[in-house]
């Protein structure tokens, strides 16, 4: 019996291993402050001018009045390292806070929220209809909206698999809950062999070459240079006199 032991972790183990690390991984959440600066930011008078645009194009006429919804829909697109295998790998990140905009007669567009490099959220586009906002509307409180770009599918992302909700072209059933390393392991096979691959790091470097250093190192060379040179002259003028 004690040796079986070790031979059971062993199995253990390999079990672990072999499972996905990234169908265990939650995407990162944006915080409460980060949604109310969102909010605020798709209520701002540029934002709304945007959105005043988008009706324009769309529908012909200018809206008078345009409502901003108090409700923020983080918005999850699929992930190419989960794509790719990438232990710890999310299967989706946030791509952008959906907010809707109606105009009065009722149409509808999406403020879409993103956050830059100093954290400071602003309104990035606007698209027609509200799909954010009516399909997170029924989503499960452990649920993420996740998007999948090539198939236009929009899926209910849960910590044990996704649930497809609409998609132009269905890869699998709706309403369907397909487990999180299934999935991994069809979108690997779907779209793995079109990504680009991931940057190679580069080691870093044992010699400075900023520009500092690097005129440094010249002005080092060019008075070395000088002073063989003058040592060389006062040798010929040496040899000379004797």
């Amino acid at each position: 019996m004690a040796c079986r032991k070790p031979l059971v972790a062993a199995l253990l183990l390999a079990v672990a291993l072999s499972t996905p690390a990234a169908a265990a991984v939650p995407p990162r959440q944006p915080s409460p402050p980060d949604l109310a600066a969102a909010l605020a930011a798709a209520g701002e008078p540029a934002s709304t001018s945007i959105a005043k645009t988008n009706f324009r194009q769309v529908h012909g006429t200018d809206p008078t009045t345009i409502t901003v919804s108090s409700r923020a829909t983080p918005t999850y697109v699929l992930n190419p390292d989960f794509v790719r295998g990438v232990p710890g790998a999310p299967a989706g990140i946030l791509q952008y806070v959906a907010v809707t905009a109606t105009d009065e007669v009722g149409h509808h567009a999406t403020l879409r929220v993103t956050p830059d490099a100093a954290g400071t959220w602003s309104v990035d586009s606007v698209f027609s209809g509200n799909d954010e906002e009516s399909l997170s509307a029924n989503l499960a409180r452990d649920a993420l909206l996740l998007n999948e770009p090539q198939i236009n599918g929009w899926y209910a992302l849960t910590p044990s698999g996704v649930v497809l909700l609409r998609a132009s072209m269905p890869q699998s059933p709706i309403g369907t809950l397909v487990p999180l390393p299934q999935y991994q392991s069809q979108v690997h096979t779907r779209y793995a062999a079109s990504l680009e691959p991931p940057p190679t790091p580069t080691p870093p470097s044992t010699r400075d070459w900023t520009l500092p250093a690097v005129i440094g190192a010249a002005l080092a060379l060019a008075l070395a240079i000088l002073w063989r040179r003058r040592s060389t002259r006062s040798r010929l003028a040496g040899s000379a006199v004797g």
